[in-house]
């Protein structure tokens, strides 16, 4: 599998089309620094948060309902861990002496018991976990309260460490979320920016590109970038974005991932 690579001041990004464990099958062991990325959640399998009765979160005209374009995001449970921990695998023997993962999910509770993601995280060097506390959004469940968060997993090797100053980061980021966008899962650029900005240089992995924000703050921050989207029409909006991204002019910019 061959990616297309593209120029952006003083950063490259090698872009995959195509299914993340193919493509980073591709990608030498050891080469990357950084993994930045949030997979989908498989949505769709849940029993209890209205994706099947028709309300559909906050998406306009219900997105997720039928999944993505190309992921239908409602795998059997058993068999969407294993395909997660796969995909960890594959990010470890990436990720040189001193990288580190930072996954972005989300805990929920299915059949009365909760989804903490000890299943798909179990064996992995998990350093520490991360609010992601989402500012705004919409309920339609009366049965609920709103859901405000999100959560990132530090997935460290042992040599890792932050850049300077980056530690006084407290553990709980809120952060805006992205509301002005075409993709049904966003996060905003400013997640990904702190990411990036608190990880050593080098290459920052996307196994989930989506359309590409990852990217856009690797090109902002002068980083290489490596990302991978099985769906052409993200994985176009994403080549084009991370090319235009400029560390001069972010305000023009519309992240979603």
């Amino acid at each position: 599998m061959i990616p297309i690579n593209i120029e952006n001041q003083n950063m490259t990004a090698a872009l995959y089309l195509g299914d993340c464990l193919e493509s980073m099958a591709c990608i030498p062991t050891g080469s990357v620094s950084t993994v930045f990325t949030s997979p989908p959640y498989n949505l769709r399998n849940s029993t209890g948060n209205g994706m099947r009765d028709g309300r559909g979160g906050k998406w306009s005209s219900a997105k997720l309902l039928q999944g993505y374009a190309s992921h239908n995001d409602d795998m059997p449970h058993a068999e969407y861990v294993a395909w997660q921990r796969q995909v960890l695998s594959e990010c470890m023997r990436c990720l040189d002496s001193e990288g580190a993962i930072f996954y972005n999910h989300k805990l929920r509770v299915q059949n009365g018991l909760m989804q903490d993601r000890a299943d798909i995280l179990s064996g992995f060097p998990v350093r520490q976990q991360i609010i992601w506390r989402r500012r705004g959004g919409i309920n339609f469940n009366a049965g609920y309260f709103l859901p405000t968060y999100e959560v990132i997993y530090l997935i460290a090797k042992k040599g890792f460490k932050l850049t300077k100053g980056a530690n006084s980061h407290g553990d709980v980021w809120d952060i805006q979320q992205e509301k002005d966008n075409d993709h049904p899962a966003p996060f905003p650029v400013s997640l990904s920016n702190r990411v990036v900005s608190s990880t050593q240089g080098g290459t920052v992995l996307d196994p989930f590109m989506g359309s590409g924000t990852t990217g856009v703050s690797c090109a902002l921050a002068g980083r290489d970038f490596i990302g991978v989207e099985i769906d052409p029409d993200y994985f176009n909006g994403a080549k084009q974005r991370i090319k235009n991204a400029k560390p001069d002019n972010q305000t023009g910019l519309r992240p979603h991932h």
